[in-house]
């Protein structure tokens, strides 16, 4: 039995922090659910720390925030192990990726050295300290950020980091009736006060299972890898999407169909993810930046030609 309520349940009370962005509350929790991470692009001020905050809150799940800056080294991140006068290992010191939902804030402010000491927890679920390695708490994903808007300072992401992350999204500015809606919200108290937690974390794990259950015809199959081969093979595209990112494409399409309320997968659950899923995975060339072709244009593109099967 899906826990369809559950769902519907949780968009319902981050939606009363996170004003008129449902779409993108939706496809955080659909990366939840299919056990992934989110990089969140965007300038400041749009709300991401409030999305991740409501998530938290409304999901019973510890959360920790990172300022990522310059000086930030691994062990502010990860922990340290305590050194006894005898020069022995003592008590560990766990950093602030040791919760179930970290905030890394302007991920691309830090060095290259602290943005891979992230790399095993995101694709392990472990921490290793002075050689000791220990698991974080499950459920346990990573919200990422960083600022497109000024690179002075900044280390981007490389390729086999950007790989880490389940989607990439931007948040983009409120609508006219969303922020008239959001400056009454605030008169007088905080939107986050008034949401309320409707699941523990034994519930998101139950989910999580189920959503890896969803049942996937032959032909989605066969079309999910025909639309990630295209984008191998597509004119404009230098680097095309790995079999990470197969998996991860798949894996956010059950939990989309999930979300939905349905047991099985239709092309749509891919349609619909498609776009967050590749956009950080593909690399495109110098001629289509010549041609003011984008990673959304080549990638709708490449939905138009591949023909979706029809499910009897």
């Amino acid at each position: 039995m899906l826990n369809f309520e559950l769902t519907q349940n949780i968009m319902k009370e981050v939606n009363k922090a996170v004003v008129g962005k449902e779409h993108i509350v939706r496809k955080v929790l659909t990366a939840i659910i299919a056990r992934g991470h989110i990089l969140i692009e965007d300038i400041p001020g749009v709300g991401k720390t409030t999305l991740a905050l409501a998530f938290s809150k409304v999901m019973n799940l510890e959360y920790n925030r990172m300022q990522f800056t310059p000086d930030v080294l691994p062990t502010d991140v990860i922990g340290y192990h305590v050194i006894t006068r005898e020069g022995e290992l003592g008590d560990y010191k766990p950093g602030p990726v040791v919760c179930n939902l970290f905030l890394a804030d302007e991920i691309n402010r830090t060095s290259s050295k602290t943005q891979a000491a992230l790399l095993e927890v995101m694709e392990e679920g472990n921490v290793t300290v002075d050689g000791v390695t220990m698991q974080v708490p499950k459920p346990f994903a990573v919200i990422a950020t960083q600022n497109p808007v000024g690179s002075i300072g900044t280390h981007m992401l490389p390729e086999s980091q950007l790989d880490r992350f389940m989607i990439k999204l931007s948040m983009g500015y409120p609508d006219v009736a969303g922020e008239i809606r959001m400056l009454k919200d605030r008169s007088g108290s905080n939107p986050l006060f008034q949401v309320q937690p409707v699941v523990t974390t034994e519930d998101i794990t139950a989910m999580q299972q189920q959503a890896e259950r969803i049942y996937v015809n032959d032909s989605i199959y066969e079309y999910l890898v025909k639309l990630i081969l295209m984008t191998r093979r597509d004119s404009y595209i230098e680097l095309g999407v790995s079999p990470r990112g197969t998996i991860a494409l798949l894996n956010m399409a059950k939990a989309n169909a999930f979300v939905s309320g349905r047991d099985y997968l239709v092309p749509d659950d891919i349609r619909n993810v498609f776009f967050d899923v590749v956009s950080h995975r593909i690399i495109l060339k110098p001629e289509a930046r010549v041609n003011n072709v984008n990673i959304e244009q080549v990638s709708q593109g490449i939905l138009k030609q591949v023909q979706a099967p029809k499910l009897g």
